[in-house]
């Protein structure tokens, strides 16, 4: 890329922020009141209601633009696709609920109907997401276990285990809906971003981690009661680990063959996907699997474990328990947003593929209808899959017209064709969830270059992954966000300050350390503070502008009035040898005859005095004040977004005691939001004057050249510098 390296001259007059107010006037803009806003928001007319409309219902924009001609049969050729996935997807995560597998298909079908009509993402497959299916299946497993009593719950009375296991899974989803119902209404869409991309890979490579873990009995064909809680996953390991000699050697070389024909193909589409119209849904392999398993009744030859009886049609809804309600509330809060917060993500990639755009909190309340909705008629958690969702796009889908087509195939399914998969062997369905986790367990590939880029990021990820898989997803969850706040805090309450200096010839300003030759004016200092300033970090802010410096002004003050209590004593005296001690240089343009008793009474300051001391000449041996070199300091503001209270009585009492021991401080390019905070906490006095704040550094700089030009005792300042 070629270099920049065209020239620019501006001639205009060196600014403070006072002069610049008076060239130029200020637009004073009325802000509105919370009345206002309450006001506005209330206010209904036709076209509030017009975009109210479109925005609960997005369907109505989209389905009037739709191009039939162009779109609908790449809707249909994705649909079938994806509705072929999502069958074999919804079968497996289903067992990870700990649910029958005929579940996963209404998973895939009733969450869909109502995504279809509120949902703004036009490429997410909507239905079961593993993560959500670990995350429902703990609670499961919780509440009815394999191999104890269920829990002390009312509406368990006169159920089966499997019908508990049902109302359990349908009763937290439907909790879910509901929180994410009301996130949506109370526009809190924004949540999301408080889960960072390094938080969702290192939590979704630990719920990758549960996962396999969870499959390995499947694979295996061992009989391991489900866990849950802290360390589950080291339970569950030891209970393998104990049955491994009861290893079913068909359920094994099976899982094996499948894995690899899955893994071949996967591979395949993703080095030719340029070549392939539609990527081959390798998952169809499964019904050969179920053939092979039917043809050599594999279920009593090698006693293996199939799917079993499938639950033909739709069940009439229920109704969910308020005692789950209150048993699952904890669990219920993280896999909404752990649900909305995947489904998002995805949503946000493709939207920017495809130029459009989608709406957060709507997304909140269409997945929580939908859910809700789903919940009613026996589904579990849904959100969407990363998998299923490139299935629906790269084959051609440009609506959610190919969504309805895939639950369509599902339904078809269960209602006419469910029985063909009931000799399908579970151990082939943990095997298909086992390969589909091959991009979430590569994400260990990101510890090397988080480490090297950003260390902290690195911390997050390996504290949430790691904390996810030793105490499980829910707090798991918990520990990473708790972790990810510690850093901004960190970051922000101990940012890296720096000292800046000129780059000769030119008006920027760079950190001092990083550039050679440099120019950097005597007896000015330039301190750059990168963060906003409020309580956590303003100790920092002046322990750092201190430590750069070189002198603390509150102690240099102190030393200055001591020393002059001690010339008072002197002058009281009347020492004749007072110019042989030094005090010719020290006392400048001092009028003795004007010295009077009461004067020197007064308390030690040096303004009081009738004369001028000079500190920085030689001193008298019977008087010791550190020299003060600096004349002028500027702070850089650039960076700094806002101020609280505590931060302006700080800053305050900062300057002041700068100004006390004769260094001039001087504030640039501050946001105009943070000079009306100033004025609005009276920061400004008889010593504090707005004169100090100028709009860029460069301005300030040549204020001080101006102004120290014939000052010796000064130096000059910028005098290598061309501008």
């Amino acid at each position: 890329m070629m270099t920049l390296r065209k020239h620019y001259v501006v001639s205009r007059p060196v600014y403070s922020e006072d002069s610049f107010a008076e060239d130029h006037e200020k637009i004073q803009r009325k802000h509105k009141t919370i009345l206002d806003h309450g006001k506005e928001y209330l206010t209904c007319d036709a076209k509030r209601v017009r975009n109210a409309v479109l925005s609960r219902l997005p369907i109505v924009g989209w389905m009037r633009s739709y191009r039939v001609r162009e779109w609908l049969l790449g809707d249909v050729v994705s649909g079938i696709s994806t509705g072929l996935v999502a069958i074999m997807q919804g079968l497996a995560f289903s067992i990870m609920a700990s649910l029958p597998p005929s579940y996963g298909l209404y998973t895939a079908f009733f969450p869909m109907l109502t995504y279809f009509f509120l949902g703004t993402s036009r490429h997410i497959s909507v239905g079961a997401f593993p993560v959500l299916s670990l995350m429902v299946g703990a609670v499961v497993t919780r509440l009815v276990p394999e191999d104890g009593p269920s829990a002390n719950i009312t509406d368990f009375e006169g159920l089966t285990p499997q019908q508990q296991r049902v109302l359990v899974a349908s009763s937290v989803t439907f909790l879910m809906g509901i929180f994410q119902v009301a996130m949506g209404i109370l526009q809190v869409g924004f949540i999301a971003v408080y889960l960072s991309d390094t938080l969702v890979s290192g939590f979704t490579t630990a719920a990758a981690v549960h996962i396999l873990v969870s499959q390995l009995k499947f694979v295996l064909g061992l009989n391991v009661p489900g866990i849950s809680g802290p360390l589950s996953i080291i339970y569950t390991l030891e209970n393998i680990f104990v049955q491994i000699t009861s290893t079913n050697i068909c359920d094994l070389v099976m899982s094996i063959v499948i894995m690899v024909l899955v893994f071949i193909v996967k591979e395949l589409n993703d080095r030719n996907k340029a070549k392939l119209p539609v990527p081959i849904p390798i998952e169809v392999i499964t019904i050969i699997a179920c053939g092979v398993s039917y043809g050599f009744n594999f279920e009593e030859r090698f006693n293996i474990d199939v799917v079993g009886k499938m639950v033909r049609g739709y069940e009439s809804p229920i109704l969910p328990s308020m005692e789950i309600f209150k048993e699952s509330a904890v669990e219920a809060f993280p896999i909404a947003i752990v649900g909305f917060s995947v489904a998002f993500s995805v949503a946000k990639v493709y939207s920017i593929k495809h130029d459009y755009t989608i709406d957060g909190n709507q997304e909140l309340v269409a997945f929580g209808v939908s859910n809700i909705f789903g919940a009613s008629f026996r589904s579990f958690a849904a959100s969407t899959a990363l998998s299923r969702t490139a299935v629906q796009e790269s084959s051609g889908g440009k609506t959610q017209v190919a969504g309805l087509i895939s639950a369509m195939i599902v339904m078809i399914v269960t209602l006419s064709l469910g029985f063909l998969l009931e000799p399908l062997p579970t151990s082939v369905l943990g095997a298909l969830v086992i390969i589909n986790l091959k991009g979430m367990l590569m994400q260990f590939r990101e510890i090397p270059y988080l480490w090297r880029r950003d260390k902290p990021d690195c911390v997050v990820w390996m504290g949430t992954c790691l904390a996810a898989v030793l105490l499980g997803l829910d707090l798991g969850l918990a520990v990473g966000l708790g972790m990810e706040l510690l850093t901004v805090v960190f970051r922000t309450q101990f940012p890296r300050c720096s000292i800046l200096a000129n780059i000769p010839g030119t008006d920027l300003y760079r950190d001092r350390k990083d550039y050679v030759p440099i120019n950097e004016p005597k007896g000015v200092k330039i301190f750059r503070i990168p963060s906003p300033i409020f309580f956590a970090n303003t100790e920092f802010f002046r322990d750092k502008l201190v430590e750069s410096v070189g002198f603390n002004p509150l102690r240099i003050l102190r030393k200055r009035n001591k020393a002059l209590g001690k010339i008072k004593k002197l002058l009281q005296k009347r020492d004749h040898d007072i110019e042989e001690e030094g005090f010719r240089d020290f006392i400048c343009r001092a009028d003795h005859s004007h010295f009077k008793k009461e004067e020197l009474d007064l308390p030690t300051d040096s303004k009081d005095l009738s004369f001028q001391i000079n500190w920085n000449a030689v001193l008298p041996s019977k008087i010791n004040v550190p020299r003060v070199d600096l004349h002028s300091l500027i702070l850089d503001f650039s960076a700094v977004s806002f101020l609280d209270i505590s931060a302006v009585k700080g800053l305050k009492a900062t300057i002041k005691e700068f100004f006390h021991v004769d260094v001039d401080v001087y504030i640039v390019s501050c946001d105009a939001s943070i000079l009306e905070k100033l004025h609005s906490c009276t920061f400004f006095d008889a010593e504090i004057q707005t004169g100090i704040f100028f709009p860029t550094l460069h301005d300030a700089m040549l204020y001080l050249l101006e102004k120290n030009k014939d000052d010796k005792t000064k130096g000059w300042v910028l005098k290598d510098t061309r501008l």
